[in-house]
């Protein structure tokens, strides 16, 4: 369900904003144009906001500036405790993507640097059930490491090994990062449509809406 991640970031969250700041080398181009990605998530979103993996609060803080009810879901108690510091008055909840307690009304599901936590299954299954829980019209709004094609992802990885990146090309082959065909079908297989924009290197928004 994604928590065998969750420990990472017991001590991520100290430097967690160094990093997507581009203050580390290593990962700068994984979260090159960060606060645009974020911005662009808020924008596509409307109404009760259900965010997975608050993290420190970075997309959280885009959401309610945009005037959204925002409901956090965070598996990781260190960065829960950041984010209730940082907005004492948002209601986050300990879950996961698969396992949370749901909310009687959301329009948008979001999460940026999350869904590759899944397998594929998993992902599948995730998607099902936001789609149980969503209007017609409804959102989910995520924004991840995707990849045209496995053949890219190994290319993506090669590149980084090229270049002494070792811990972005672990990650990359640790963790679930997925293509976009698959998500597609996986999408419209959930009862969504869904489009895809590329935003740097290795991040896709993806935006889609229940039929």
């Amino acid at each position: 369900m994604g928590r065998e991640f969750v420990e990472i970031f017991d001590e991520w969250v100290h430097s967690y904003d160094e990093s997507v700041s581009g203050k580390d080398p290593e990962y700068r181009d994984v979260f090159a144009k960060y606060d645009e990605i974020l911005l662009a998530v808020a924008k596509k979103s409307f109404g009760t906001v259900v965010e997975f993996g608050t993290g420190t609060g970075n997309l959280t803080a885009k959401l309610i500036a945009a005037g959204y009810s925002v409901i956090g879901i965070e598996p990781n108690a260190a960065m829960r405790t950041v984010t209730a510091k940082r907005f004492p008055e948002l209601t986050i909840i300990d879950g996961d993507l698969l396992v949370f307690e749901a909310p009687q009304k959301v329009d948008t599901f979001v999460s940026t640097y999350v869904f590759h936590h899944l397998k594929d299954p998993d992902k599948e299954k995730a998607l099902s059930l936001y789609a149980s829980l969503l209007p017609i019209g409804g959102k989910i709004v995520f924004a991840d490491t995707v990849f045209t094609s496995e053949e890219a992802k190994q290319a993506q990885i090669s590149k980084e090994r090229a270049r002494g990146f070792n811990n972005v090309a672990d990650d990359l082959e640790r963790e679930y990062y997925t293509t976009i065909p698959v998500l597609t079908e996986t999408f419209e297989k959930a009862g969504f449509t869904v489009q895809f924009e590329q935003m740097n290197d290795f991040v896709w928004l993806m935006d889609a809406i229940k039929k």
